[in-house]
């Protein structure tokens, strides 16, 4: 007798270990108006006045629809990411995003542990059940900021201070040369990396550095507004990114290409809400409204308004394709021959430069 009373109690011991380990991961199996919270997490913060400030825009309009969010900032690419993405679970979030590519296998590996938690991550490319991917066309948004640069430039010579020698990085400065290209065949694009997406000082000496090269007019994909502080400063434009912000050189912005993941995450949320959320890989671009381009200053040159809007509307209706052929590569071979148009899948993996960008992409 007393052994089967042990053997009870043991085994009702685990049958109620279990029970609650069931209740930790299906707790927000079904996730309704009334018990979603939405958790972020962030590379950087949200007063950056770029990339993280852009992100968390979407989470204040989760907060305008009435729904509940927590977020972690300034969170590593390291083991630091899968902790704040466990302590956003353990307060009770029911949907994480992570907004770096850094964080993608964090969020695959807690992923694993909840799947009944519904996880969104940025710019990478790995999914699972309960994974999905989003990013947004920003190539489209660059191509029309390159107009607004080559019409601008005097000295045809226009830098370019990106972060890291990535896809994602080469295919928006090649979106922004063929911009460029499309108003002034005779300008060039010089680049430089800096192996950082957040670091003010970096940013301000590539910047710095292509200025004195005699580039006119600055454009970046970095998280801050340093290169345009230091194209203001050396009496040249800029172009600035992700995020509106003309109070940072207001002799020198012109305009930025800018994210609006609003349009990303409402989207999301609801289909959660409404019960039919699936796993998908999101990337859209301008007529989506996830990707912009903020608004024109007065610096630009005369007509670069209309001859933006006319390639906006090219691109939406889908007669302008930015990456159709004939496209040569800066060796001059040709890589797109003409007739035909990179598949999404090609230019998400782009690893070359076009013709008419300087800069080396290193192996």
């Amino acid at each position: 007798m007393k052994k089967f009373l042990k053997s009870f109690v043991a085994l009702l011991a685990s049958a109620l270990i279990f029970a609650g380990c069931n209740d930790k991961n299906s707790k927000s199996a079904v996730i309704t108006k009334e018990n979603i919270k939405v958790g972020f997490v962030y590379i950087g913060s949200i007063n950056d006045h770029g990339y993280t400030e852009a992100q968390d825009q979407g989470r204040l309009a989760l907060n305008d629809m009435g729904i509940a969010t927590l977020y972690k900032e300034n969170v590593p690419e390291n083991s630091d990411c899968e902790k704040a993405i466990r302590d956003l679970i353990d307060a009770g979030c029911n949907v994480i995003y992570t907004t770096s590519f850094g964080f993608m296998d964090s969020t695959i590996n807690v992923a694993r542990d909840f799947p009944n938690v519904k996880f969104g991550h940025c710019s990478g490319f790995k999914t699972a059940e309960n994974v999905s991917t989003y990013f947004g066309k920003m190539y489209e948004a660059r191509y029309l900021s390159g107009i607004v640069a080559g019409l601008k430039t005097k000295s045809n010579k226009i830098g370019y201070v990106a972060a890291f020698p990535i896809s994602e990085c080469i295919r928006g400065i090649n979106g922004f040369a063929l911009g460029v290209q499309s108003v002034n065949p005779e300008a060039v694009v010089e680049v430089v990396w800096t192996n950082t997406w957040y670091d003010p000082t970096k940013e301000k000496q590539g910047a710095l550095e292509l200025l004195n090269r005699g580039c006119d007019v600055i454009a970046q994909h970095q998280n801050t507004t340093a290169p345009q502080v230091a194209a203001e400063e050396k009496g040249a434009f800029a172009v600035g990114y992700n995020v509106d912000t003309p109070e940072a050189a207001p002799k020198a912005y012109l305009t930025a290409p800018v994210f609006n993941w609003a349009a990303f995450v409402k989207d999301d949320v609801d289909s959660i809400l409404a019960g039919n959320w699936h796993s998908r890989n999101y990337w859209e671009g301008l007529s989506s409204g996830i990707v912009e381009l903020a608004p024109i200053s007065g610096l630009a040159a005369d007509g670069t308004k209309e001859k933006v809007a006319a390639a906006r509307a090219a691109i939406e209706s889908g007669s302008l394709k930015i990456f159709a052929g004939p496209i040569y590569d800066q060796n001059g071979s040709e890589k797109i021959p003409a007739g035909v148009t990179m598949t999404d899948d090609e230019v998400w993996n782009m690893g070359w430069f076009i013709k008419g960008v300087n800069g080396v992409i290193p192996q």
